[in-house]
C-alpha cells in the first residue's frame, strides 16, 4: 500500500484524564470538544491554518483563559481530527488508503484551503489522492471501501466517483498494464512510500478476470456503480461480467438449500428485526446483481440464473425481478439440467413441493424464441444464370447462417423435451401436484420435439403411482397426451401389463406391439388391408425397429424397467380381460379436441372380446389362407 508522510516534529500529544493535551511551553487557551471527546490546544497553530475555527472564536468572544469550542456536526471521529491538529503543528502524520478519506472529510470541515495558507493539507491531501491512491489498483479499493463511513461527504467531494473511474480505467486495460499494489488485506507489512519504486514481488493478473474477486469486497451499492462503470465501457466480454456476478453472489447470498420446506418454517419462526433486515438486505443484493447481467445469451450459466431463481423465491424478490430471471432462462433453457430446476415453493397458498408455475413461464419463454427460417434459398426470377455478384454471395451466406441457425433451435426443441420429460417424472411424485398442471407442461412441448414418448410415460407412470385416487375420466385425461406408437419395444411390455393404464392404452398398446412383432418376426409375408389401413392412419411403418428405451440417472431403482421382470404374454391378456370386466371405460361422448368423435376404427379395438389374442391370431390366419390361395 502506499502512503504518505508530512511534519517533522515528534508525536507529543498525551492524554490526562480523559483530556488530550499538547507538550510545550506556551499554556494552553483553546478547549475543542469533538464527539466527546475534548482536547485542550492553541489557538496560534490551529487559528493559522483552520478558517471555520478562526470564525467560531471571533463569534464566540470569552473572558475566560480558555476558550471552548464544540464541532457537533465534526463529519469524521477524533482520529482524524487529531491528524489535522497534528498537522497544524507540524508533528509527523503518516496518509494512506485507510485514513485519506477521513481526513479529507475532516481538512474540508475545518475549511484548511489555500486561501487560509499556501500548502494547506487540503492540497497536500488532493495531490496524493490524485498521483498516488488512484494510480495504484488496491489502493483504489481501499479507499472507495473507507467511502461507506462518509457517503454524502465523499459524494460531495467526488471521492467516490474518482475511485470508481479509477477502478473501472484498470479493469478495461490489458492486466499487464495495471499497476499493482499487494494486497489491502496485509495492511502493514507491505508498506512502501508514494514516491518509491513499488515492490517488483507481486503478482500480476494471469487473465481478463482478475479483477472481480478483488471488487467483490464492495458493498453492493458501490459495486453496482462499478460494475456500471465497466459495463459503459463497452470494452469487456458479457461472459467476463457474469462470472464477476457469479463470485458476488457466491460471497453475499446465503445457500440456497433444495429442500423449500426449511425456508418456510425459518421465515415463519424469525420474527426478529435484525433477521427481517438481513432478509431485505440479501433481497437488495439479488435484485441488484439481476439488473446487471448482460443483455447477451449465454453471459450468465442458465446453472446460475436458475440459482437466483430459488433465492428470488426464498428471499420474496420482486416479480419483475422473477420474471427477468425467468426469461433469461428461456433463452438457454437446453443447457439447464432437471436438478437446476427443481426450484422449492415457498408460496404459503399452495402446498406443492415445486414452484411448477415459474417453470411453465421459462418454458413459454424458450417456444417463443424467433421463427424457422425459409427452408430454401430465394430463386432467381430469371431463366438464365448470370454471373454471381457479390450481393448474392452476401445472400447465400446469410442463408448458410440462418440454417444453421434453425438446425441449432430445432437441436434445442429436442433436449428442452428430453428435459422437460424427465422434470415431470421428478414433480409427478408430488401427491399435491395438480393433473392440470402436469399436463400443461407436458402439452406444451411440440410433438416433433419429441422423438419418443418412453420418458413421457415413465412420467405418466410416476404420476398415476403417486396418485392413485385419480378417476376414470382424469386418467383418461392425463394418458391422451401420450402416443402409444412413439413407444418402444420394452416401454409397450411394460405398458401392457400396467394395471393404472385406461383401458384405451392398453387396447393400443398391445395393437401396435404384435403389429410390429409380427411383422419383425417375419410370421407374415404382409400386413391384411384393414391393419396397413389403420397403420397407415397413424403413419406407423410397422418395419420399423422401435427407439432404444432412454434412462434418467434420476429415476429411482423402483421406477426402473427390466424385461426379464415381466409377465408372460398370457399374464397381458389376462390383465386386458381384468380390465374388460370393469365398467364401459369408453364414453360415447368422449370428443377429440376439434369436437369431433374418436375413430370408428379405434372404438372397435377398445371393444375387443374377452379373449383378444384369438382376433389377431384369426386375422394372421386369414391373411395365409389369402396368400396360399392365390399360390
Amino acid at each position: 500500500m502506499k502512503f504518505m508522510k508530512l511534519g517533522s516534529r515528534p508525536d507529543t500529544f498525551y492524554t490526562t484524564e480523559a483530556v488530550r493535551s499538547v507538550s510545550s511551553e506556551v499554556s494552553s487557551d483553546l478547549i475543542i470538544q469533538v464527539k466527546g471527546s475534548r482536547y485542550l490546544l492553541h489557538k496560534f497553530p490551529l487559528l493559522s491554518k483552520c478558517l471555520r475555527l478562526q470564525r467560531l472564536c471571533s463569534e464566540y468572544q470569552e473572558a475566560s483563559q480558555h476558550q471552548i469550542i464544540q464541532l457537533h456536526d465534526f463529519p469524521s471521529g477524533v482520529e482524524a481530527f487529531e491528524l489535522c491538529a497534528k498537522f497544524c503543528y507540524g508533528i509527523t502524520i503518516t496518509l494512506s488508503a485507510y485514513n485519506i478519506v477521513a481526513s479529507r472529510c475532516a481538512a474540508e470541515y475545518l475549511q484548511m484551503t489555500e486561501d487560509v495558507e499556501k500548502g494547506n493539507l487540503i492540497y497536500k491531501l488532493e495531490v496524493f489522492f490524485n498521483s498516488c491512491i488512484l494510480q495504484g489498483w488496491r489502493d483504489s479499493i481501499a479507499t472507495l471501501q473507507s467511502t461507506k463511513a462518509f457517503p454524502l461527504w465523499s459524494e460531495d467531494l467526488g471521492i467516490t466517483s474518482r475511485c470508481i473511474e479509477a477502478i473501472a480505467s484498470k479493469v478495461l486495460t490489458h492486466p499487464s498494464k495495471v499497476s499493482l499494489s499487494h494486497s489491502y488485506s496485509r495492511r502493514g507489512r507491505d508498506d512502501m512510500s508514494c514516491n518509491g519504486a513499488e515492490s517488483l514481488r507481486h503478482n500480476k493478473p494471469a487473465n481478463r478476470g482478475w479483477w472481480a474477486e478483488d471488487i467483490a469486497e464492495l458493498g453492493i451499492d458501490l459495486y453496482w456503480r462499478t460494475m456500471i462503470a465497466i459495463k459503459s465501457g463497452g470494452k469487456m466480454p458479457s461472459h467476463l461480467i457474469g462470472d464477476a456476478l457469479k463470485i458476488y453472489a457466491a460471497k453475499w447470498l446465503p445457500n440456497i438449500s433444495k429442500n423449500g420446506c426449511d425456508h418456510k418454517q425459518a421465515a415463519s419462526d424469525s420474527d426478529s428485526d435484525s433477521a427481517n433486515d438481513l432478509t431485505s438486505k440479501h433481497r437488495l443484493i439479488l435484485e441488484s446483481i439481476v439488473s446487471l447481467v448482460p443483455v447477451e445469451k449465454g453471459a450468465a450459466s442458465t446453472s446460475f440464473l436458475l440459482k437466483l431463481l430459488k433465492a428470488a423465491n426464498i428471499l420474496n424478490a420482486s416479480s419483475s425481478s422473477k420474471m427477468e430471471l425467468a426469461r433469461r432462462v428461456g433463452l438457454q433453457l437446453e443447457d439447464a439440467t432437471v436438478s437446476d430446476l427443481i426450484i422449492p415453493s415457498v408460496s404459503y397458498e399452495t402446498d406443492t413441493r415445486y414452484d411448477v408455475d415459474i417453470v411453465m413461464t421459462i418454458l413459454e419463454q424458450f417456444l417463443l424464441q424467433g421463427q424457422s427460417p425459409p427452408t430454401s434459398p430465394p430463386r432467381s426470377k430469371l431463366g438464365f444464370e448470370r454471373r454471381r455478384s457479390r450481393s448474392a454471395e452476401n445472400i447465400d451466406f446469410e442463408f448458410q447462417e440462418s440454417r444453421r441457425s434453425s438446425s441449432a433451435a430445432h437441436s434445442s426443441k429436442l433436449k428442452v423435451a428430453k428435459l422437460m420429460d424427465v422434470y415431470l417424472q421428478e414433480i409427478g411424485r408430488d401427491v399435491n401436484l395438480s393433473l392440470s398442471k402436469f399436463i400443461a407442461i407436458a402439452e406444451a412441448i411440440p410433438e416433433f420435439a419429441r422423438l419418443d414418448h418412453d420418458d413421457l410415460y415413465r412420467a405418466i407412470d410416476i404420476y398415476l403411482k403417486a396418485h392413485p385416487d385419480l378417476n376414470k375420466s382424469e386418467r383418461k385425461r392425463l394418458c391422451r397426451i401420450l402416443d402409444c406408437k412413439k413407444l418402444s419395444m420394452e416401454a409397450c411390455m411394460h405398458a401392457a401389463q400396467n394395471e393404472l393404464l385406461p383401458l384405451r392404452v392398453v387396447v393400443q398398446v398391445l395393437f401396435f406391439e404384435q403389429a410390429r412383432a409380427a411383422m419383425a418376426g417375419g410370421k407374415v409375408t404382409e400386413l391384411p388391408s384393414n391393419i396397413r389401413a389403420l397403420l397407415a392412419t397413424h403413419n406407423i411403418d410397422p418395419s420399423r425397429p422401435p427407439a432404444p428405451l432412454s434412462t434418467s440417472s434420476l429415476m429411482p431403482a423402483d421406477d426402473q424397467w427390466s424385461v426379464s421382470g415381466l409377465k408372460s404374454p398370457r399374464s397381458k391378456m389376462s390383465t386386458l380381460r381384468m380390465k374388460l370386466a370393469e365398467d364401459d371405460d369408453l364414453d360415447e361422448n368422449d370428443l377429440n379436441p376439434d369436437g369431433i368423435g374418436r375413430s370408428s376404427k379405434l372404438k372397435a379395438l377398445c371393444l375387443l372380446p374377452a379373449r383378444p389374442k384369438r382376433m389377431f391370431s384369426k386375422l394372421w390366419s386369414t391373411n395365409r389362407s389369402t396368400t396360399s390361395e392365390k399360390n
